[in-house]
């Protein structure tokens, strides 16, 4: 072969590798696309059109038409503001963890306008089972931030009350559930606030326990002290 020269051999084989890579390109394609969000690509997966529990809420709370049904707009709004607080799976359902996330944010200014945890009791832990939220004060100071909580499933509920943290273990493991409970703080029997590992929306709850991620329990166990006060009140949807 000359030189310059591509023999019909080598011909056909650099052909066979272009069509590979075209094939291979087109087997890559997914079935999403890609759109920028706040300066970042996030994958757009396609909307849903089922109406969530929650539909009216996020409706009323987004400034939608509220009627409950789930239209292309709602599913849009929804899913945006998914992406924003990175809820996956972000396809415009409204459902409980986009709820929670809006009851968070509602309660950031002031998590105890209604008035339910004593403001006499100096540092105290308060814990909203409805909205399945606790934050710490201390008299009318919020000194711990509202967070996400996943509080005792039905047969197991969250014991209601006034209580203390009596006893507090940072590495406690439960022999009765086999399973770690890091940053444990005790306040009635069983019960205690301690982090876990899966997501806090993982139905169906805890088993009484007051679940939190890893992250804001490590951060309570640096803002509680023993003998410091709970409160507990109201009831999770569900139970």
């Amino acid at each position: 072969m000359r030189n310059g020269q591509i023999s019909g051999r080598s011909r056909a084989a650099t052909a066979g590798r272009r069509a590979g890579v075209a094939l291979a390109t087109v087997g890559l394609v997914a079935p999403v696309s890609l759109f920028v969000l706040g300066g970042e690509a996030q994958a757009a997966t396609s909307c849903t059109k089922t109406a969530g529990p929650y539909q009216r809420q996020l409706e009323s709370y987004l400034k939608l038409k509220v009627d409950g049904k789930q239209s292309a707009a709602d599913c849009r709004a929804i899913q945006k503001f998914q992406v924003k607080y990175k809820i996956n799976p972000h396809i415009g359902y409204a459902g409980p963890v986009t709820w929670a996330k809006v009851q968070q944010l509602k309660a950031a200014a002031n998590p105890n306008a209604a008035g339910k945890c004593p403001t006499n009791k100096g540092r105290i832990a308060c814990v909203d089972l409805k909205r399945q939220l606790m934050w710490v004060q201390n008299g009318k100071k919020v000194i711990y931030s509202p967070v996400k909580i996943r509080s005792g499933r039905k047969g197991y509920v969250t014991r209601t009350g006034l209580k203390r943290i009596y006893w507090r273990h940072k590495d406690h493991w439960s022999t009765l559930y086999n399973v770690a409970m890091p940053y444990s703080q005790f306040f009635d029997g069983g019960e205690a606030f301690h982090g876990v590992s899966i997501p806090i929306s993982t139905p169906p709850g805890s088993h009484g326990c007051v679940n939190m991620t890893n992250s804001d329990a490590k951060r309570l166990w640096g803002v509680l002290k023993q003998n410091d006060y709970v409160y507990i009140w109201g009831k999770r949807p569900g139970t």
